[in-house]
């Protein structure tokens, strides 16, 4: 059932990051809602529900954007990979495994999508595409910060719950 809740979830956050998303624009920075709260999953639920997400939300963004198929999946299975091994490491600091590992993927996700993007397609010509990306990844780590605590102790608290009533 959590992975349905997973390939339910990465839908609807790569709806929302398709519609609503570019109304969320601050400046040039424009939010990566499936990776963000993929990264969150993978931290509270775990890597298998956060593999279901990347491949799923992946999916979906391509089809609808119409990018070359699996490449924004592939991006997303390698940041909830590193996601998963950071909480591994990081197991007494869980509600901020998300922050941390925004920090670290959220730029390397956007590289990992335009270098699979200029290999794929006609390259975009970008000088500099960090200074392009890291407004974007600056705002995914302030969603992060406002979203990964609160949900992975939300998790946490009702994980605990179900583990005293049975």
């Amino acid at each position: 059932m959590t992975l349905l809740l997973a390939a339910v979830g990465a839908t609807v956050m790569a709806l929302l990051e398709l519609t609503v998303g570019p109304y969320l624009r601050v400046g040039t920075a424009e939010p990566h809602l499936v990776l963000v709260f993929g990264i969150i999953v993978t931290a509270a639920v775990g890597l298998e529900a956060g593999l279901v997400w990347a491949f799923v939300g992946g999916l979906v963004l391509d089809v609808l954007v119409q990018r070359p198929l699996g490449s924004t999946a592939f991006a997303l299975l390698l940041s909830m990979g590193v996601t998963d091994a950071l909480g591994h490491v990081l197991l007494h600091l869980r509600p901020l495994v998300p922050i941390f590992a925004t920090i670290l993927l959220s730029l390397a996700y956007s590289m990992i999508l335009f270098v699979a993007f200029n290999a794929l397609r006609t390259p975009i010509p970008v000088a500099d595409p960090v200074s392009v990306l890291l407004p974007g990844a600056v705002y995914d780590v302030v969603l992060a910060a406002l979203f990964g605590p609160l949900l992975i102790s939300i998790h946490d608290r009702r994980a605990d719950t179900d583990r005293v009533d049975r």
